[in-house]
């Protein structure tokens, strides 16, 4: 790339940054006037990283016209969204595509996680509606941008957690709020994630860059390393400085149902416990305790404080006694259950087939009336779909997708929040919250943080010699730094 387009492109992002907050920017195809497109028209999607994920994402959005296509590995793009959108025009940097080209009305993003938020706030500031694969964010302060650059510029938005629009969590929610199984006081959730690798130091290693992958634009606003092909594609999920490991990849599913059903916001504490955790990259397992307040009481339920515990890696909740032997607790990939005052409810993964526990009662069980908007095909595109009807539909009176950003925000704060919370597990305590001010009232300037930088063993005599070392750390600033993830130089800070 020369010079003067380096330069163009950072007058560019500056130029966007600087957008005055509030002020609604519509796209060039918009009615002029009207805020709307009529659903008889169809929108212009670009997609950006559409090599794995995105291209069903993009595949279930090919009712409209997929005019972009944005990846850094352009040999991992060409295996499909290329070769099937072969007329969309090609890019490698997503600033110079939104630069370039002026006929977008929506984005999806399924780039890894750290490269989510900084081009969905740029395609919303200008004017474009957008959908983000989960979880939403690298950072709970990325969720908080997010959500208020929605509101501020009138989008709208979509997070990737297709289970949000399907019957399971609406059946969860009509459940509990009728009163089904009385107030809900505590609720275990798990996966089988990872199915990755995890737990791993950084390789040794520097290998060639393939010809085809812009090593530089794959980092992002992460800190540059050498190239490894350990990270690309996929396997990055289990890396801090690009993804957030199991809890991150599965919880915008799996606790999805229980944040929507208990209407949870801000929990008030939450802490962590793993398998050995370092610097580099998410632990084999671990264990997050969720503390939440007394919301404002339903007509027929009330809603008490609640504790929810995330378990993965192999880690598993106490198995139900009313579960008979041979029945599965949840599904294959995890699920949650419910513990009410007159009741339970089990779930599996996405909030499928939700039973009563014991499951014979549901043979007796009359189901509350049907009271929140079905979508169709929810797990095969109705998902995407909803988000394109939104898109179509004018801002003021504007059906709001199911999980736009007013309702993901809070549900991604609460999953990355799990993530800090195994991360600085070795301060060894409940880490109190303060929500609004996204800060831990109860680390201290002088506390520290430990965490494994080298963990390895020789066997000597027979015997295993294990090679530990430790990297201590400032907990308030480390907190503080996990919490916000400040940008490489030369990346925009949103």
């Amino acid at each position: 790339m020369s010079k003067d387009n380096k330069l163009s492109r950072r007058k560019f992002i500056g130029t966007s940054a600087a957008t005055i907050a509030g002020l609604s920017i519509l796209p060039s195809k918009v009615i002029a006037g009207m805020g709307h497109k009529p659903p008889s028209d169809k929108l212009n999607i670009a997609g950006i990283g559409v090599g794995g994920m995105g291209h069903n994402n993009l595949r279930n959005m090919e009712t409209e016209n997929i005019v972009a296509l944005c990846d850094v590995d352009w040999k991992y793009a060409d295996r499909n969204s290329f070769k099937r959108w072969p007329l969309a025009k090609k890019y490698k940097d997503y600033r110079d595509m939104f630069e370039q080209q002026k006929d977008i009305d929506a984005v999806m993003i399924a780039t890894p996680d750290h490269t989510h938020a900084l081009p969905a706030v740029l395609a919303m500031r200008e004017g474009h509606h957008v959908y983000v694969q989960k979880p939403l964010t690298h950072s709970v302060y990325e969720s908080r941008v997010l959500r208020e650059t929605a509101n501020n510029y009138g989008v709208a938005t979509q997070m990737g957690n297709q289970g949000n629009s399907d019957d399971g969590i609406r059946q969860i929610c009509e459940w509990i709020w009728a009163g089904t199984i009385g107030e809900i006081t505590h609720v275990d959730a798990w996966t089988n994630r990872p199915i990755w690798p995890q737990g791993l130091d950084r390789p040794k290693k520097e290998q060639r860059i393939p010809k085809t992958l812009d090593w530089e634009l794959f980092i992002g606003p992460a800190k540059m390393r050498p190239y490894n092909e350990i990270y690309h594609p996929w396997n990055w999920r289990g890396w801090w400085d690009f993804g957030t490991g199991a809890l991150g990849d599965m919880a915008n599913h799996i606790l999805d149902p229980v944040f929507k059903a208990l209407k949870l916001e801000y929990p008030t504490s939450v802490q962590g416990s793993s398998s050995p955790v370092n610097l580099e990259s998410a632990p084999n397992s671990e264990f997050v305790k969720y503390e939440f307040p007394r919301r404002d009481n339903l007509p027929k339920v009330g809603m008490p404080k609640v504790s929810v515990h995330w378990y993965d890696g192999g880690l598993m909740p106490p198995r139900p006694d009313e579960l008979k032997a041979g029945e599965q607790m949840g599904d294959n990939g995890g699920g949650c259950v419910f513990y009410g005052t007159r009741g339970k409810i089990m779930c599996g993964t996405y909030a499928q087939n939700p039973t009563l526990l014991p499951t014979n009662e549901m043979a007796h069980f009359e189901k509350p009336k049907k009271s929140i908007r079905r979508i169709s095909n929810a797990m095969n595109g109705g998902h995407e779909q909803d988000w394109i009807r939104a898109c179509k539909e004018d801002k003021s009176a504007r059906l709001e997708a199911s999980s736009n950003f007013n309702y993901a925000g809070p549900l991604n704060e609460m999953v990355v929040m799990g993530v800090l919370a195994v991360r600085l597990q070795s301060l060894n305590r409940k880490l109190i919250w303060d929500g609004p001010n996204m800060r831990f009232t109860n680390i201290s300037p002088s506390d520290q943080i430990t965490a494994l930088t080298k963990n390895d063993f020789e066997i000597v005599n027979g015997d295993p010699k294990f090679n530990k070392d430790f990297s201590t750390l400032p907990a308030l600033e480390t907190a503080e730094e996990w919490i916000r993830h400040n940008y490489r130089s030369g990346w925009e800070q949103i």
